[in-house]
């Protein structure tokens, strides 16, 4: 069944005792198909379908991993790729030598999401064993985890925090890595150099942005956080110091009015960002990312040559343009990694990080499905 995790996914678990009473020997020997939701050419909700004869998972790498999957979650990432968003660059990726030119991606299996435990490893893996409980983010071009198992690389891959129901472990990993990437990878931000800096994050509400506020809050730094104003009491128990209600005023004005900041991350992009920039302080390494891109759309529209040659001419005048006024411009991507979910693993034990309780976020509604395996 589908049911509402946090951090804006949509935690699955397979109704308990359905799943895995075939046996639970994960070697394709044993198993040739498996029950997933896939689809099989691009569109909206009906291209959605139910089966129980996906090809099961197989091992190709010595470092790679079958999990069998407890909860998924679903993201915005997961409606946009139904659609067909991202197709020309994750296809790419699937196939960058183009080996399989009669071959498509479909059946396609959606999910990025997963906690489970470990059912098989390849020879290549030491840090896990069978019966290890697990999490995960798969990476957008490989298949997802709406299935009853799901293979992933073993650096992908990282230990549950014990802390955390499978339910609650589903809804984490996808939204983490993204914010992880943009303010650790990409911003440089970590604990050591977070003490006393001014944040400020827009789109605060959403799966992305509680997850920063309680990064932010983890390393100490003051947090600004904008949201509308029914998710502000969600966004100050997560520990914000000032919550902006964009909704209530013109946002520019209102945020022109507090000190200027040392990092901005930016999850709505649009116009905000022909003056955000202007809030942060010049000449003192202050930076801004944002995660909404043109990358993939570029590749959707022009082809994959001239998508990357656009995308590299857009963000090569904006970083230069920015960089003469004394801030920096950055894009960030999510990036799997399973080093980087042992870290934030570790701060959901401690209890710096936690599973937001109001898990709908905007105007998005609950769905639940009984799978019927």
């Amino acid at each position: 069944m589908l049911s509402w995790g946090a951090a804006g996914g949509r935690a699955l678990r397979w109704a308990n005792g359905r799943a895995g009473t075939r046996g639970l020997r994960a070697s394709p020997r044993a198993r040739v198909a498996m029950p997933s939701w896939v689809i099989d050419r691009y569109g909206s909700n009906e291209v959605l379908r139910f089966t129980r004869e996906m090809m099961f998972p197989i091992i190709h790498f010595p470092n790679e991993v079958i999990i069998k999957v407890h909860a998924a979650s679903l993201n915005p990432i997961d409606l946009s790729m139904r659609s067909g968003y991202g197709a020309t660059a994750l296809n790419m990726k699937r196939d960058p030598l183009k080996l399989k030119a009669g071959e498509t991606e479909f059946p396609l299996t959606l999910g990025r999401d997963v906690s489970g435990v470990v059912m098989e490893c390849g020879l290549g893996v030491s840090y896990f064993k069978p019966g290890d409980e697990v999490w995960a983010a798969i990476p957008p071009w490989k298949q997802g985890t709406l299935s009853e198992f799901v293979v992933a690389s073993g650096n992908e891959v990282s230990f549950k925090p014990k802390s955390l129901s499978h339910t609650e472990a589903a809804a984490l990993p996808y939204v983490g890595l993204t914010a992880w990437s943009a303010l650790n990878q990409v911003g440089g931000l970590n604990q050591s150099n977070c003490s006393g800096k001014r944040i400020l994050i827009l789109g605060a509400s959403g799966g992305v942005g509680t997850f920063a506020v309680q990064l932010m809050k983890a390393w100490d730094a003051h947090v600004t956080a904008v949201c509308s104003h029914d998710a502000s009491t969600l966004v100050k128990k997560l520990g914000a110091d000032d919550v902006i209600d964009y909704k209530s005023g013109n946002l520019e004005d209102q945020l022109k009015t507090l000190p200027l900041f040392d990092f901005i991350l930016d999850n709505v992009g649009g116009s905000t960002e022909k003056w955000a920039l202007d809030l942060l302080k010049k000449w003192s390494g202050a930076t801004y990312v944002t995660l909404v891109t043109p990358f993939l759309i570029n590749m959707d529209k022009l082809g994959v040559a001239d998508g990357m040659l656009q995308t590299g001419v857009t963000v090569g005048s904006k970083t230069l343009k920015h960089l003469l006024k004394g801030v920096h411009y950055r894009w960030a991507f999510f990036m799997p990694s399973g080093p980087s979910l042992d870290e934030i693993a570790e701060l959901v034990d401690s209890g710096k990080i936690g599973v937001p309780t109001q898990a709908r976020i905007g105007r998005t509604t609950a769905c639940l499905y009984e799978c019927n395996l």
